[in-house]
């Protein structure tokens, strides 16, 4: 069964504000395997110009698929989860995420498209503080195996 796109260009409300926290900055980190003190220590952070730690480049995916789950979720674009893996992500920054952040993000199908018979959706996710502060945009690419009819 081939994905619904008629779901390109849609887009979905924000998420629910997402609390940024040093414990999390460095559960991910030490996930990841980076020990950069950046991400770890106020003071090295503030040394570098920052007002607290940062979080590393790829912590967003923590979070950034949040408002774009109930287009993943919707019957109507008929995406099968058990033939799911991931595909790509990327990230465009303007600042660093930073401890204390409250982030909200707001998803966007941007693409469907066939490869083989594969069927690649892609998800942008604009990521801004609460205030409205632009942070980063994240890009999702999921694959399902063998969707293209």
């Amino acid at each position: 069964m081939a994905l619904n796109r008629d779901f390109v260009g849609r887009s979905y409300p924000p998420s629910a504000p997402y609390e940024v926290s040093r414990v999390k900055i460095r559960e991910f980190a030490t996930a990841i395997g980076d020990n950069n003190p950046l991400y770890r220590d106020k003071e090295a952070a503030q040394a570098a110009g920052y007002p607290d730690v940062i979080a590393p480049p790829t912590f967003p995916i923590v979070f950034s698929l949040q408002s774009g789950g109930e287009a993943l979720a919707d019957p109507g674009l008929g995406l099968n989860f058990a033939m799911v893996v991931h595909g790509e992500q990327r990230f465009e920054y303007v600042r660093p995420v930073i401890a204390g952040d409250e982030l909200v993000t707001t998803a966007t199908i941007t693409d469907i498209r066939t490869a083989g018979s594969n069927e690649l959706l892609t998800v942008r996710s604009d990521v801004t503080t609460v205030e409205g502060e632009p942070v980063c945009v994240t890009y999702n690419t999921i694959v399902e195996r063998g969707g293209a009819a």
